[in-house]
């Protein structure tokens, strides 16, 4: 029916539509086009795989006349909703509704659908041949995840060159698989400039790659700092989040730093007791400006505490979207 975009949609004058998959049509940018241009009275709703922004058949300009919402794996406020609000339940299976609803732990199918990632979404829009060292990359990255990325150590691993390593990067952040995080700075000479950080996409494949069947407390850091990760993404939209280096070793987990305005540092511990001050003081004596947050699992209310002229703010998880949504 849709072959024919104009005759498919000359009947639906007023109606909406929702278009699941849209990136299975042969041309989904043309169909989109022609409704802006012409039915301007029917809405269209249309779900897309995360490639879809990378792929050929959608490099086409509706500006003004969409809106692109980014689904990230599951965040705070669904958990109510699919009535399991333990958050270690979260952590462990991911946000990936089906992970996360089955009765036990799919290890099986995490593996399936990274054959399945390989096999409809990179080989279709990218031209990558050897498998082993794009899925032995991958998996090296998941089981890394929140690390600095240094290209040649995964090279050595992985069986690929620099380079090769660089594009598979690439790859995954096209693909929303890896977010790379880069380093905030004003090319002060103390400051760490290019190395980014790396994260996984989603804390169930990470416990996967990691071999993790139970959570054990040291585990929870990294993925606490992963779930605020995304619950910034998701209320964001955004993928322009930062983190802060020194060469002295003192590092921030995320900065926001927002055109015109100071630049807000946000810190991620799953207990409150495990922060130290250091790592902010020594970014604030070159940005002094600019709101500090704790993000931390233990806390029920946010409440401010000063470290000397220092303030910073504890807030639990679900008043983030309201502090850096102001």
């Amino acid at each position: 029916m849709m072959d024919d975009p104009e005759e498919f949609l000359s009947g639906l004058n007023g109606k909406r539509i929702i278009l699941d998959e849209i990136h299975r049509l042969k041309s989904p940018a043309e169909l989109l086009k022609i409704s802006a241009d012409h039915y301007s009275n029917i809405h269209i709703l249309a779900t897309g795989s995360s490639t879809l922004s990378a792929s050929r058949k959608f490099r086409d300009t509706l500006t003004g006349r969409k809106a692109e919402l980014w689904l990230t794996p599951m965040i705070l406020a669904d958990l109510p909703e699919f009535k399991r609000e333990n958050l270690k339940h979260r952590l462990l299976r991911g946000g990936l509704p089906p992970f996360f609803l089955a009765d036990t732990l799919l290890e099986q199918e995490f593996q399936e659908w990274m054959d399945s990632y390989w096999a409809k979404d990179i080989q279709e829009l990218f031209r990558l041949e050897r498998r082993y060292s794009f899925q032995r990359f991958a998996e090296l990255l998941m089981t890394r995840s929140g690390g600095i990325f240094e290209a040649n150590k995964f090279a050595m691993e992985c069986e690929a060159s620099r380079q090769t390593i660089t594009n598979y990067l690439r790859v995954l952040e096209a693909t929303f698989v890896a977010h790379v995080i880069r380093p905030f700075n004003t090319h002060k000479p103390s400051e760490i400039i290019s190395a980014p950080k790396v994260y996984g996409f989603d804390t169930g494949f990470i416990c996967y790659h990691k071999g993790w069947h139970e959570l054990r407390n040291e585990d929870l850091g990294i993925l606490w700092e992963l779930l605020v990760l995304n619950e910034m993404h998701a209320h964001l939209q955004l993928r322009d989040i930062r983190y802060w280096r020194d060469k002295t070793g003192h590092e921030l987990d995320f900065v926001l730093a927002r055109r015109g305005a100071e630049p807000m540092a946000i810190e991620c511990k799953w207990s409150s007791l495990e922060f130290d001050p250091a790592n902010l003081k020594a970014f604030r004596k070159m940005y002094p400006k600019g709101n500090n947050l704790l993000i931390a699992h233990d806390v029920d209310r946010a409440h401010s505490k000063r470290y000397g002229d220092l303030l910073l703010e504890i807030v639990p998880l679900s008043e983030l979207t309201t502090r850096i949504s102001a």
